[in-house]
């Protein structure tokens, strides 16, 4: 990158190879190494154009920032996207560098805003390690209401519940209507599927195959709550591959209780009749079984 230097002199002006310009003026300036000032940005031989910085033809970011998801999980954008999952962006997931995707961007389609919550948050994980770069996404807003099971009980937990094995059909339909089936990755999740001492504590659960599912109480607060809150000291299932925050909820916690105010249901077993679910006030709660609220899945695409 070439550079001069600026010399300012007493009547307020100053230097830049062969031009000389007022310096109040640099800052609305567009300043080149040939000496040029013209309205818009500063360069070297790139530019400085709004948001975007480039030096020598190359984004700075990409300079400043490791194009990963380490990275990437560490920064909250909240930018439209499109209307539709693009090419070019499924390449950048698929490539694990995300570029220019960040969390809190968002696709809205079909009038449902789809957000990025998480970067490979999955990868390496499960019993088959998951191994394709990924993008995990959550509706701003619960895509519907429906119940776990038709009555107050919590019988085979979340995999024997009618929220796993009937209700969440029609997200399933939605999200996949929205990104393509070629975009959605299937993952190996640990579901509990058993619940023990007087029907409140999750067992250890088996391995899934998982493409749509419901959040738990890890994925959104960063720790337990409800679940096996009446189980003492004696916590099976608490070995989830889902063990920590979705960047997006960290990063922005507000997403956490959603702009509609309606409550949503995690998978959690709360107790003998009830799961946990976030209220639409924004408090951590639990409802009974049979209660309708809201379906807010999460998936990943690639």
């Amino acid at each position: 990158m070439s550079t001069k230097n600026i010399v300012p002199r007493a009547d307020g002006e100053g230097s830049l190879g062969t031009a000389a310009k007022r310096w109040g003026d640099v800052q609305s300036k567009k300043v080149t190494s040939e000496g040029e000032v013209s309205a818009g940005s500063i360069t070297s031989t790139g530019a400085i154009t709004g948001a975007s910085v480039t030096v020598d033809g190359k984004d700075i970011k990409s300079t400043l920032l490791a194009s990963n998801a380490g990275a990437h999980n560490g920064i909250f954008r909240g930018k439209y996207l499109g209307n539709a999952l693009t090419e070019a962006q499924s390449a950048a997931i698929q490539a694990g560098t995300f570029e220019d995707l960040y969390i809190g961007d968002y696709w809205t389609i079909n009038d449902v805003d789809y957000v990025i919550v998480a970067f490979d948050y999955y990868y390496n994980a499960g019993d088959t390690a998951c191994t394709t770069h990924h993008a995990v996404v959550v509706p701003r807003n619960p895509l519907y209401n429906a119940q776990m099971n038709s009555t107050n009980v919590v019988t085979g937990a979340y995999v024997g519940s009618a929220m796993y094995t009937t209700n969440l059909n029609t997200a399933k339909n939605t999200i996949q209507s929205a990104f393509g089936s070629t975009h959605l990755l299937t993952i190996r999740q640990l579901f509990q599927n058993s619940v023990a001492e007087g029907g409140y504590e999750n067992s250890v659960g088996e391995w899934y195959d998982a493409t749509v599912w419901l959040m738990n109480e890890f994925n959104v607060y960063g720790g337990l709550v409800w679940k096996n809150a009446y189980a003492g000291t004696n916590w099976r299932g608490n070995y989830t591959i889902d063990n920590s925050q979705y960047p997006g909820f960290a990063l922005d916690p507000t997403m956490i209780h959603t702009p509609s105010r309606n409550a949503y249901w995690l998978r959690d077993v709360a107790s003998s009749g009830t799961f946990a679910d976030v209220n639409g006030i924004g408090n951590c709660s639990r409802h009974n079984a049979s209660y309708s609220l809201g379906v807010r899945p999460a998936f990943c695409i690639k």
